[in-house]
């Protein structure tokens, strides 16, 4: 059997669908971290939000938040509330059974981070499941099973994260964040997509 070769018009265009898929695919890759020190060194500027200026108290549905250069939003639908406490405040929610949502990134964050873990009605650490999901187009959950308040978990995007949900397994206990990081990513991965974006330049240029 014989197989016709395509004619050069074809190729160009056929090539940058090739990019442009391989470029689609990278961009639902997140990675999860349980080691901040290793979470740490696959991004660049990271920020940190401590929580430490809440009280326990309610708070409304939606609170505004920064982690140095960044802004960010969590909310929860029957409202957020502080919790831990005296010295180390943490976020929590009203109603156990709805999630807390992190959204809204500011500056092109593509890695969150920090503890979640599982708090009581009093808002103090207790033993339990926590459950996040991070999007960035695509989606990736992971279970954090036992989490105590100093476990970490973090995801690292190829592009920017849209949003990141922290829920319980549904059991008696209430989902809560300390220490939430936002990041970028490291300048290599800029570079690589400059590059990326120099290909596409050139071929437009040469096709006009």
């Amino acid at each position: 059997m014989r197989i016709q070769s395509l004619p050069k018009y074809l190729l160009k265009p056929l090539c940058l669908a090739a990019m442009l898929c391989a470029t689609a695919g990278a961009r639902a890759d997140i990675t999860v971290y349980t080691s901040q020190s290793d979470f740490l060194s696959a991004v660049s500027a990271p920020g940190v939000d401590t929580f430490d200026d809440l009280t326990i108290a309610p708070y409304d549905d939606t609170v505004f938040r920064t982690a140095a250069a960044y802004s960010y939003q969590a909310y929860s639908a029957t409202g957020i509330w502080g919790a831990g406490g005296p010295t180390d405040f943490w976020l929590s929610n009203n109603t156990r059974d709805n999630p807390i949502v992190f959204s809204d990134f500011s500056g092109g964050v593509s890695a969150f981070g920090g503890q979640f873990f599982a708090s009581d009605v009093a808002g103090q650490f207790v033993d339990g499941n926590v459950v996040l999901t991070a999007a960035d187009g695509g989606t990736l959950t992971y279970d954090a099973a036992g989490a105590t308040t100093s476990s970490f978990v973090g995801f690292v995007s190829t592009s920017p994260l849209t949003s990141v949900t922290l829920a319980t397994d549904g059991g008696a206990y209430w989902p809560t964040a300390n220490n939430v990081v936002l990041a970028v990513p490291e300048p290599a991965t800029y570079g690589m997509l400059l590059a990326g974006l120099g290909v596409f330049g050139l071929a437009a240029r040469r096709r006009r």
